[in-house]
């Protein structure tokens, strides 16, 4: 069965109405019952439970508090790399904008206007910048980190659809990143500007800053701006968001100070706190 057909249900389900449903589902408390399904996904998807902060499935009392669940405090060191991964993840795509324009899958682009909804201050940043499609599988781990110590001073919303973000669908639906519902956070760093991009998915209940708490599920279908001039730092390796249920992150930097790490390619897995991306300083030319 061709990818086409697969994917061509999503178009017609309900997406905010079920992923808001599956919000309320996860969050319910129900004893024994929510163990079960917990440990159904565990043993379904592998889910590596060594590395939890808590072992135990009893301490979870809800499908969302396992889902969102911290890690030990060795589980993942911070390599050093001048900028590391945000999260345990597949790399989808990696590379350099090519005069506005992001690769999606092969042979499929999208723009970078579109996906920034139009900012125009956020497009001229990243014109010719630096860009990483990382997705988050179902037994990932579902915090997002910060790559590198910065100042946060934008976050915008953008209302979309919510397509499932995996490799079938980023193969065949047209300009995925840049119609699914996200969350952009702009941040100033000592290497220049970076933007993280939380994308929406299906069934992918809310989206959460540690700043400013559930920004997703949004009722409103317009694009909102926040400014922020009051200095919130996150510094390297702290969270700052997180996904009740799984998606995508995309990462744009500044392609005048940061290279990315040459061993890594599409398709290849990273852990949070993983080597992403090195510092390039400028060489001088004696004449």
């Amino acid at each position: 069965m061709s990818d086409q057909l697969l994917t061509l249900p999503q178009y017609l389900i309900p997406q905010h109405l079920l992923s808001r449903l599956i919000l309320k589902l996860t969050r319910l408390q129900m004893g024994a019952v929510s163990h079960w399904m917990i440990k159904r996904f565990i043993n379904y998807y592998g889910v590596d439970m060594n590395i939890a902060q808590s072992t135990n499935v009893r301490d979870y009392t809800s499908f969302n508090q396992f889902f969102t669940r911290p890690l030990n405090s060795k589980a993942r060191p911070l390599d050093e790399a001048e900028l590391i991964s945000p999260v345990d993840a597949e790399i989808s795509q990696i590379g350099q904008i090519d005069n506005g324009s992001l690769l999606q899958a092969k042979g499929r682009s999208y723009y970078l206007n579109t996906l920034l909804g139009g900012n125009a201050k956020m497009v001229n940043l990243f014109k010719q910048a630096l860009f990483c499609t990382l997705y988050l599988s179902p037994k990932d781990y579902h915090r997002i980190h910060m790559p590198v110590t910065g100042l946060l001073t934008d976050m915008l919303y953008v209302p979309g659809r919510l397509f499932s973000v995996n490799q079938r669908t980023a193969r065949v639906i047209p300009n995925l990143f840049a119609r699914n519902e996200r969350v952009i956070c702009l941040f100033e760093t000592e290497f220049g500007p970076m933007a993280l991009i939380l994308v929406g998915a299906i069934f992918v209940g809310s989206i959460e800053t540690v700043w400013a708490g559930t920004v997703t599920p949004n009722r409103l279908s317009q694009i909102e701006h926040w400014h922020y001039s009051e200095k919130t730092v996150l510094q390297r390796g702290a969270e700052m968001g997180r996904f009740n249920m799984g998606s995508t992150v995309i990462v744009l930097l500044d392609a005048n100070h940061l290279k990315w790490l040459p061993e890594l390619a599409p398709s290849n897995k990273i852990l949070m706190g993983q080597g992403l991306a090195r510092h390039e300083p400028k060489t001088c030319q004696i004449i």
